[in-house]
């Protein structure tokens, strides 16, 4: 299955959707391509934010035409969770409940109350404050609501859900029992602008709070699905930045970059592989493994008959 938050969300549900044959609707080189070549469209920026400040830094009217474009079909049907051709989770936070609130394909093949059209998710889960305003949506049927806010404010790294979601998941994935039938593979954006937290005088400012909290909570999901493949790292794969260089870094300088392993009891370690020799011998397994050939989804089976 995939999994991702804000952008990391809109790619895992391009490469998810399904074009109407069963296959993905991007391949990753095209989903990459399109993003980058929409990047300005989908964070334009509002040209009033600097004179009014009650507006928002970009335009949501003119991200949610991109989304709306991405997520249709040729034939003009537009897709919705329940139109992907593998298990997809997405979290946003819902401002009505005060709670996380997690879309997935295996609840919107269950019910239309938790389908949801595919671009209103990636909006939702992309609505950073300050950036965004919130984002309101509904089901399909119109029974489910959510006014949302990004999911990666509270589940900036969703390893842990996408884990647990499939640990308890028996319709999508009849054969798996434990963690040790698994293989991750979790993609981190980098640590925080990669300055230091704390300033000259000792104190910290309320952005590296900020800071410190969202680096937090993606940390102790790595740490603590470090533990839980303790018997076998090799199916655990973490890319992360290692935040020893200075300032934002390039893909390509990313993946030269040696890997950084959580340890069992706390802190890390450097590893001698670069990052992208780890993500290469991971797919190796995981091609080796055969764990790509799931077998059909009872799920999408009973979601896609007439």
């Amino acid at each position: 299955m995939i999994s991702g938050t804000g952008v990391g969300a809109i790619l895992a549900a391009m490469l998810s959707a399904d074009d109407g044959t069963g296959h993905p609707l991007f391949t990753a080189r095209e989903a990459v391509k399109f993003i980058t070549l929409n990047n300005s469209r989908l964070f334009r920026v509002n040209k009033l934010s600097g004179v009014l400040h009650r507006r928002k830094k970009f335009s949501g009217k003119s991200m949610d035409k991109v989304l709306k474009e991405m997520f249709r079909r040729e034939d003009g049907t537009v897709l919705t969770l329940k139109d992907t051709c593998k298990p997809l989770l997405v979290p946003c936070f819902d401002l009505n409940s005060s709670a996380p609130f997690v879309f997935s394909r295996a609840d919107a093949s269950g019910s239309p109350s938790f389908n949801f059209e595919l671009w209103k998710v990636c909006r939702a889960t992309s609505a950073t404050p300050s950036l965004f305003k919130p984002f309101r949506l509904s089901s399909i049927d119109g029974k489910t609501s959510c006014y949302a806010v990004d999911g990666g404010l509270v589940m900036n790294n969703p390893t842990a859900a996408a884990v647990t979601h499939v640990l308890h998941n028996k319709r999508d994935f009849p054969s798996v029992n434990g963690v040790e039938d698994l293989m991750v593979l979790s993609l981190g954006n980098g640590p925080s602008c990669g300055r230091s937290k704390v300033g000259s005088n000792g104190e910290c400012s309320t952005s590296s709070v900020v800071d410190i909290v969202l680096d937090g909570v993606s940390e102790t999901v790595d740490q603590m699905l470090g533990n839980a493949f303790c018997w076998n790292r090799t199916d655990y794969v973490r890319i992360q930045a290692n935040g020893l260089g200075n300032g934002r870094m390039r893909m390509e300088e990313v993946l030269k970059e040696r890997g950084v392993e959580s340890l069992p009891f706390g802190g890390k370690r450097l590893l001698t592989e670069t990052n992208g020799n780890r993500i290469e011998s991971f797919v190796q397994r995981l091609v080796a493994s055969g764990k790509t050939s799931l077998p059909p989804s009872p799920c999408k089976e009973s979601a896609v008959s007439p």
